[in-house]
């Protein structure tokens, strides 16, 4: 018999990088660029990238044990873990299970979930429905190594991306919370705008794979990619807001993926949202895909930015040009 719905609401988030830190300053001397370079493009300062024998898998449990610290919660009582990663630690099986039993969820469900930029948030709100219609835990992490999938000569995307993790607790309950509105969308003619050829279906790793370095990140078209990436935060935003009947002034925060600073600023700009109301952390901690909402959402409430009642407006665009935004009541 199907219970009836309740609320599901945020009680514990956590997060985990790499010790290893990477200032801008190593890079522009790699590849000998003018001193400043990355910042002026990009807003970031610094990121960190886990050491070789670490496994995204490492930071995902990582962050999934703190957010459970945080939730004051026995990992017992948990029903279900959703991974959004794009770095699994092997292709085959998924990593979720994996992470559920190192964590001692021994009592839970678990699969990957591939969105790319996007993956937290859809992830997030699977979780939401499963919470309200099942009155279940959930455990969401987004967790990305994305340092091992970078071409170390190519500035253009081995400035941005880095490595971490993030998670959040899910638990029922009876005080209205959680998801007010959702939004999301696909631009599958852009599907190889951002894409790692080899190793899938369409085409293997091969003999030459490595020569053609086939199986690391690739990105094209940046100027257009950057105007339609703004377009679509921005318009998602809107239609997330539309959705939950709520204007930018009823919206507390805005924790957009931190793609890279100039791509937050300007969508900032189109959605009309106040710099004094948007979550920017990346400058410190770069562009880790999944994992960048989760962790910034972590590290704010850490820091007592963000806090009970406050309602948050949450944006990303990414790989697949996928987009999504959630209006969530935390």
């Amino acid at each position: 018999m199907r219970k009836a719905p309740c609320y599901a609401q945020i009680t514990g988030c956590g997060h985990d990088t790499p010790e290893r830190v990477v200032a801008n300053h190593q890079l522009e001397e790699r590849w000998s660029l003018p001193q400043g370079w990355i910042k002026r493009r990009t807003g970031i300062e610094q990121r960190s990238w886990a050491k070789p024998d670490q496994a995204v898998s490492d930071m995902a449990i990582a962050a999934g044990i703190r957010a459970l610290t945080d939730a004051d919660l026995d990992p017992g009582r948990v029903d279900l873990v959703i991974l959004a990663t794009s770095t699994p630690d092997y292709l085959l099986p998924p990593t979720a299970p994996f992470v559920a039993a190192k964590m001692g969820c021994t009592n839970a469900g678990a699969f990957d979930l591939a969105g790319a930029c996007c993956g937290f948030l859809y992830g997030l709100s699977m979780a939401e429905s499963h919470v309200a219609l099942r009155h279940q835990v959930v455990l969401v992490i987004g967790a990305n190594l994305l340092s091992r999938r970078l071409k170390p000569d190519d500035p253009a995307t081995a400035c941005l991306f880095a490595d971490a993790a993030g998670a959040v607790v899910l638990q029922p309950s009876e005080t209205p919370t959680g998801l007010l509105g959702v939004a999301q969308g696909a631009n599958g003619a852009q599907w190889d705008t951002i894409m790692i050829a080899e190793g899938g279906s369409r085409a293997n790793f091969g003999a030459g794979t490595w020569k053609r370095r086939g199986h690391l990140m690739t990105m094209k078209n940046g100027g257009s990619l950057f105007r339609e990436a703004v377009h679509d935060m921005a318009t998602v935003g809107r239609q997330a807001m539309a959705d939950a009947a709520l204007q930018m002034d009823a919206i507390d925060w805005w924790i957009p993926h931190q793609a890279n600073g100039r791509l937050i600023e300007e969508a900032r700009k189109a959605l009309d949202v106040p710099v004094e109301k948007t979550q920017n952390r990346v400058a410190r901690f770069g562009n880790s895909s999944a994992a960048t909402i989760p962790l910034v959402l972590s590290v704010a409430v850490a820091e007592g930015e963000i806090q009970r009642g406050q309602t948050l407006l949450l944006t990303a665009v990414g790989a697949g040009m996928l987009r999504m935004g959630l209006v969530w009541s935390f």
